[in-house]
């Protein structure tokens, strides 16, 4: 009885700091939301400006995760299977991007994709500007968000059992196809979740893309122009519109996500 009234008080004291901490979390979004009328958020969302940033800001970051992603997939299973020498540094400098200064992330990758860099001069010769363009802030934008999906990977593929695909190499499958028919579909929970976190954490980033390429104008970078210029009364409409935006589509890709996974354990 006392140990039940103990734990039953522990219990209330975890969820009042639960309450505590969602409260912190909601409290500034609610009040963002509840000072924005409906009159100011229309009018923003009919200003071209506004509708060009947002689009140039999901397409880049989507066009960008999937791009990745196709490096970033492999490297987790290596990861998650192989052991090598320096595997562990290997692993340090993936998490660097989510520890280092943002702000320093876009003066390094602006030293790496100048026009006087090897990788600005090679993209000069074949018409591809970075610093200032849509490249530039695809390339900005992947290197504070590809750990992500590098560990979330790499947690999924972890979790597939080993003895499934020895058996399916002992029965004669070649490691391509143990890949994608065994590795690939039972880690995808676990890499669509990383896709999205990516691709989240690729449409809010600022400051690496505000030094690489502060025009064209994402829309973290157009809040915070707007902020600067006219003030809390004009950015606030901008940041609503995004958010409301940003969580209808994930939204939305959750639902996929968990549609595609339901299907797939049906079968």
């Amino acid at each position: 009885m006392v140990n039940e009234l103990k734990f039953s008080l522990l219990h209330s004291i975890f969820l009042l700091l639960g309450a505590l901490v969602l409260l912190f979390i909601l409290s500034p979004l609610l009040g963002m939301f509840l000072a924005t009328s409906p009159v100011s958020l229309f009018d923003t969302a009919k200003e071209p400006e506004v509708r060009q940033s947002i689009w140039l800001t999901i397409w880049i970051s989507m066009a960008t995760t999937l791009f990745f992603a196709i490096a970033a997939v492999p490297l987790s299973y290596l990861l998650a299977r192989k052991s090598f020498p320096l595997k562990k540094l290997i692993t340090g400098i993936i998490d660097l991007p989510v520890v280092i200064p943002h702000s320093a992330a876009g003066i390094a990758i602006l030293g790496f994709v100048s026009r006087n860099s090897i990788l600005g001069k090679m993209g000069s010769l074949i018409g591809l500007d970075f610093v200032g363009a849509p490249a530039g802030i695809a390339v900005a934008m992947a290197f504070v968000s590809i750990p992500y999906l590098i560990n979330a990977a790499r947690d999924g593929f972890l979790g597939v059992p080993e003895r499934l695909e020895k058996a399916a190499l002992t029965l004669g499958a070649s490691p391509v196809r143990v890949f994608f028919t065994i590795s690939l579909p039972l880690a995808w929970r676990n890499i669509v979740s990383g896709l999205i976190l990516m691709f989240a954490r690729g449409m809010s980033e600022f400051g690496a893309v505000a030094i690489v390429a502060y025009h064209p104008m994402v829309t973290p970078v157009l809040i915070y122009e707007r902020f600067g210029a006219f003030g809390l009364k004009y950015a606030r409409p901008v940041s609503v519109l995004f958010i409301l935006i940003t969580l209808t589509l994930f939204i939305l890709l959750r639902y996929l996500a968990k549609e595609k996974n339901s299907e797939s354990s049906k079968r």
